[in-house]
């Protein structure tokens, strides 16, 4: 199966279905962000830290790398960040363009697949945001690498992704109020299927999503040249049954660090 195409069709129809991460930020949001009093996640529930940023955003280069929605992009063009957009929907790009024209904002948006950001300069941004959404893809070391790329030396990469423990149950059975582990790690939601499985999930407007391991996620930044420099963890606020025992969630801040020449 085309992962790209198939994850890029069923993001435009979460667009249209309205989903979470799909709604772009009121209009108040981007007014209080203007004045100074301004908040990003890439995670969940939690706000990012402030001091994971630095102290003024003017000026400031930033990729929103696989953000589109409406929701990151705007909220830190508005603080005063020239902010790139990068995202594999259309849809959601146009998200982030109607946020932009209705509040007066100057975005860059560009439809593109996180692994290969050879459209975007080396050492160009000062900053990437990258909200949870490596999960989309089936090898993400290649997303630090082009990460790192396109950072400038001593640039910073702040990352959401999934703890991989999230997929080693079978989620009917947790909606039943069972936790019944039935995968293991790495894995996708297509490779447990029969051929006639994949081929009906290909019909569907799901994603296909890939439990990477803590190694592929945190030593994946190192490789590639990151020094790991914040963390915490997060989770889905209650609303699955995992929260009472374990936060399924992680962000990361990581520095490129400075090359010899």
């Amino acid at each position: 199966m085309d992962v790209i195409k198939q994850n890029n069709k069923a993001w435009d129809q979460k667009v249209e279905d309205g989903a979470l991460y799909t709604k772009c930020v009121s209009e108040d949001v981007i007014e209080k962000s203007k004045t100074g009093d301004w908040n990003i996640t890439v995670t969940t529930e939690k706000l990012v830290p402030r001091n994971w940023f630095p102290s003024s955003l003017k000026g400031l280069k930033i990729l929103c790398l696989a953000s589109g929605g409406g929701q990151q992009g705007p909220v830190l063009a508005a603080a005063g960040a020239e902010v790139t957009v990068v995202d594999l929907s259309v849809r959601q790009l146009e998200q982030d363009e109607f946020v932009a024209k209705r509040d007066g904002l100057h975005l860059t948006c560009i439809k593109g697949d996180m692994s290969d950001l050879h459209f975007l300069e080396d050492e160009q941004f000062d900053l990437i945001v990258h909200p949870v959404s490596n999960l989309f893809v089936d090898d993400i070391k290649p997303v630090w690498k082009e990460a790192a790329r396109v950072l400038k030396n001593n640039g910073v990469l702040l990352a959401g992704f999934t703890n991989p423990l999230l997929f080693i149950f079978d989620d009917e059975e947790e909606m039943k109020g069972n936790l019944e582990v039935k995968h293991s790690i790495p894995s996708s939601s297509i490779s447990h299927l029969s051929n006639a499985e994949v081929a009906e999930f290909h019909k569907s407007d799901q994603t296909i999503e890939f439990a990477h391991t803590l190694e592929d996620q945190i030593q994946g930044q190192i490789d590639a040249g990151f020094v790991i420099t914040g963390f915490y963890e997060d989770d889905f606020g209650g609303n699955r049954m995992l929260d009472k025992y374990i936060k399924t969630f992680i962000a990361t801040r990581a520095t490129k660090v400075a090359t010899m020449r």
